[in-house]
């Protein structure tokens, strides 16, 4: 067994941090304060140091059978609402198929791995956030089997078809409902004729190499969706501004653009996208480095674990970047887990595993020949274990650095 020193693997993570954003001034702070926010945050914020821990105690990373598409980030705030591309159900229209699913929501490092580690990383969140939840010990342990209970039967195809848990019913009606005025109030304000994005936390001005290079990039990624999704017009991916995007954890210091487009056209009709650049995932490390572009793989992952994905997932490059694109509708949202009561716990954490399950049973290239046994379950979760109290440790050991 390897030791690992916490406080090594905090500095290493800080230098990480440091470099990945040192081209944009504060940001590095931004980062720090976010991951700093709890050891879920962190773990949310430090995928490449989930699989450097597992290769250097390779014990940890020996689960069993299954191997297919990952999302290799997964974590308990990688699942929430979205509206799903009508197209992808059969004869499907906009206006006759719903306005909002609940599935996973985030592909930046998917690779094709060994299941087991999309679920010891599902598993190992779950016990990180049990404080978060309002669960004790026992509890979170007693959650994580039903995480893993539900896992399999996810995979195997035996999963309930039932009503979603009560806060993820409320999470869809909620979304449903959201107009498209609410998401431009959020990100943009009006400016003579139309609109424009909101500076500052959120949204900041275009740096000039990448802004002369956006234009011809969105319209590669326009060229990249289907044919059904171009056909609504030419005019509605007109560029009306362009800004650089601040959002989520461990992403931060990658290219990211917003753009407004003319979209459906007047005040209240412009559309948002989202341009992010790829590059190699995080389990690379233990799986091999891709060779397929990586925002073609981001795509690709997706629509092939998802039985409806989001609408308009394409792809471009900024100069040698590639990037991921996508249309932002006002249905995307992620639950709020510190407001999950009690007794929603188990039905909530049951329908995450299971949906995890059923992503790896569309995106498999191996499947299991038998289920995982109770002695591979209880196993998974003796490692979960493990890495929780090893990323709790290394959380604080960063977070007595930043106090230095």
């Amino acid at each position: 067994m390897t030791p690992l020193d916490p406080a090594a693997l905090a500095r290493m993570q800080l230098q990480r941090d440091k470099a990945a954003t040192r081209k944009f001034p504060g940001l590095f702070e931004h980062k720090l304060e976010r991951m700093s926010a709890s050891p879920l945050a962190f773990l949310r914020g430090a995928a490449p140091l989930f699989y450097e821990i597992l290769k250097s105690r390779p014990e940890l990373g020996k689960g069993p059978a299954g191997k297919g598409w990952l999302t290799g980030d997964m974590h308990l705030e990688n699942f929430g609402a979205y509206r799903p591309d009508p197209h992808s159900f059969p004869g499907g229209r906009s206006g006759d198929t719903p306005d909002a699913t609940f599935d996973l929501n985030d592909f930046d490092d998917a690779v094709v791995g060994p299941f087991y580690f999309d679920v010891l990383r599902l598993a190992t969140s779950l016990i990180l956030g049990g404080r978060e939840l309002g669960a004790d010990g026992v509890r979170t342990i007693g959650l994580c089997e039903k995480l893993l209970e539900a896992h399999g039967k996810g995979l195997s195809g035996r999963f309930p078809v039932g009503p979603p848990p009560a806060p993820v019913a409320a999470l869809v009606r909620q979304v449903s409902q959201r107009p498209q005025i609410e998401l431009l109030d959020a990100r943009t304000k009006g400016h003579g004729d139309g609109r424009r994005f909101t500076l500052g936390d959120r949204y900041k001005k275009l740096e000039g190499a990448i802004v002369r290079g956006v234009q011809s990039a969105f319209s590669a990624y326009v060229a990249s969706l289907p044919a059904v999704d171009r056909d609504v017009g030419a005019d509605h991916f007109e560029v009306i501004d362009a800004a650089r995007r601040v959002a989520g954890t461990g992403s931060l210091g990658s290219v990211r653009i917003a753009v407004l487009t003319q979209g459906k056209g007047g005040h209240d009709g412009q559309w948002v996208f989202d341009l992010k650049e790829q590059g190699v995932p995080s389990a690379a490390l233990l799986v091999g480095t891709p060779r397929m572009d990586p925002a073609l793989r981001v795509v690709t992952a997706a629509r092939a674990c998802l039985a409806h994905p989001p609408r308009m997932l394409g792809t471009t490059h900024l100069s040698r970047i590639p990037l991921f694109g996508r249309r932002i509708a006002p249905q995307e949202d992620k639950l709020d887990l510190t407001r999950v009561a009690h007794e929603d716990l188990e039905p909530l954490t049951t329908c995450l595993g299971s949906l995890l399950g059923r992503a790896h049973r569309r995106g498999a290239a191996m499947l299991p020949k038998k289920p995982w046994t109770d002695g591979e379950r209880a196993q998974l979760v003796d490692h979960a274990i493990t890495l929780a109290g090893l990323h709790e440790a290394v959380y604080l050991a960063l977070c007595k650095e930043m106090g230095r």
